[in-house]
């Protein structure tokens, strides 16, 4: 696949998403003698801009809405923070994810866990806590029965992530074509029905939510629509007397570079369809449920870019091969072959040489590029490569393999400063963990 970049010379000075951070060699290079030849750049005015802009678009349409921030995306403790102040929940699916949360001074109240696998442990601190809480799985049940039964006295609200048919003209919209999705508790099987029994026996027990995470691979809005309704239908059927939220889950696109080419769903499209039945379907309701949304890529995907010096450009049997001091992990840990948007910072104008080349990284894998068959003027030696909207999950997917992480730094109105360090071979190979 073939993508045509604009390259850009050591000589002018060129806005990123027409905001405050400027790139030029001089800059770029300063930042490499800080920081490495190779760093991530999370642009934090960026974030507040998706942050508001989710906010603005379902809140502007349903008054009770609430963002839980998906830990799960990129848990960079700095950015969990910031999100945090401008109002979003945690949204996490871990222990690990829960215990940042509280390590970051989240109020527990303000956390929803989610995820297939909590232990006893963890239902319990959770329930003690007062988090939101969506149980996946039968077998949490007998955990927060055998809690309110030992703890009489409180008042124990739980949610249901529930698992429902949302095919389309008998076609699945599930990623990967798969027909059913693996998580929740089954409509269908009676699965649903026997929870709902298990919890009306025990007084304490208040079934306060619905959860209906699903993840599609079109992202359509038609799917968050059959989402939403099925999710009132059910909770005004059962649970009308005790219903505080609805809980859509995440899986929203973003903003894309217009580089991908690809009309998506705004945030507004998304909004209209979701809110629009949430206040027909609760209209009469004197206290309306509160609605959640779980942005993960939508909120930090176009935040972060991933900046590389070029080590070397060589020549093997006619083809251009470009060395970068970083990574496939670094920019797409799923190794897909599309190209992300990219450009060349060049540390002086060369003779133009337009060629068809491959980015390629440090790792021993032979399928460790991070561009193919780029049609651009040839980088050189010490040059540096951008690559764009790279802030979804290429934090948490980078493996400790062969090098060390990059640093991560973050740039806020003129300021720019170090938000994880770079590692260190003491760090990557934590005495306290390995036996030497």
């Amino acid at each position: 696949m073939k993508t045509e970049i604009h390259a850009e010379t050591g000589n002018e000075v060129n806005p990123v998403n027409n905001e405050n951070i400027l790139f030029d060699y001089q800059t770029i290079q300063k930042l490499d003698k800080q920081f490495g030849s190779s760093f991530y750049l999370l642009n934090v005015d960026k974030l507040r801009d998706n942050y508001q802009k989710i906010e603005e678009a379902f809140k502007s349409k349903y008054e009770s809405f609430i963002i839980g921030y998906s830990y799960k995306t990129n848990y960079l403790p700095y950015l969990c923070k910031q999100l945090s102040e401008l109002g979003a929940y945690a949204e996490v699916v871990s222990r690990l994810e829960y215990d940042l949360a509280i390590k970051l001074g989240e109020n527990p109240k303000r956390i929803i866990f989610n995820g297939p696998l909590k232990s006893e442990e963890d239902i319990n601190l959770a329930l003690k806590n007062e988090s939101i809480i969506n149980i996946d799985s039968i077998y949490e049940i007998e955990f927060v029965k055998e809690y309110a039964l030992n703890n009489p006295n409180q008042l124990i609200k739980v949610g249901l992530r529930l698992n429902f048919d949302i095919s389309q003209d008998g076609k699945s919209p599930l990623q990967e074509g798969y027909d059913v999705s693996r998580f929740g508790i089954c409509i269908e099987s009676g699965n649903f029905q026997y929870v709902i029994n298990e919890f009306k026996a025990i007084e304490n027990i208040k079934l306060a939510g619905l959860h209906g995470h699903f993840s599609t691979r079109n992202r359509e809005v038609e799917s968050y629509r059959r989402i939403t309704q099925k999710l009132c239908d059910i909770a005004k059927e059962y649970i009308t007397d005790s219903i505080d939220y609805i809980d859509i889950g995440g899986g929203i696109y973003g903003e894309l570079p217009k580089s991908f080419n690809k009309t998506v769903p705004t945030f507004d499209d998304y909004a209209e369809a979701i809110c629009q039945i949430m206040n027909k379907e609760f209209e009469s309701f004197e206290k309306k449920p509160t609605l959640i949304l779980e942005p993960g890529m939508a909120m930090v995907a176009n935040t972060f870019h991933f900046i590389s010096k070029v080590i070397e450009t060589k020549t093997i049997r006619g083809k251009y091969f470009v060395l970068v001091e970083g990574s496939v992990h670094n920019i797409k840990p799923t190794m897909h072959k599309h190209n992300l948007p990219m450009r060349i910072i060049r540390q002086k104008k060369y003779n133009k040489s337009k060629q068809v080349f491959n980015i390629v990284g440090y790792t021993c894998m032979e399928k460790d590029y991070l561009a193919h068959e780029i049609t651009a003027d040839l980088p050189h030696k010490n040059d540096y490569i951008i690559f764009e909207n790279v802030g979804a999950y290429t934090i948490v997917f980078n493996p400790p393999f062969i090098k060390e992480r990059p640093c991560i730094v973050a740039a806020d109105k003129n300021e720019i400063f170090v938000v994880r360090k770079k590692e260190t071979i003491e760090q990557f190979f934590n005495e306290e963990i390995y036996c030497f």
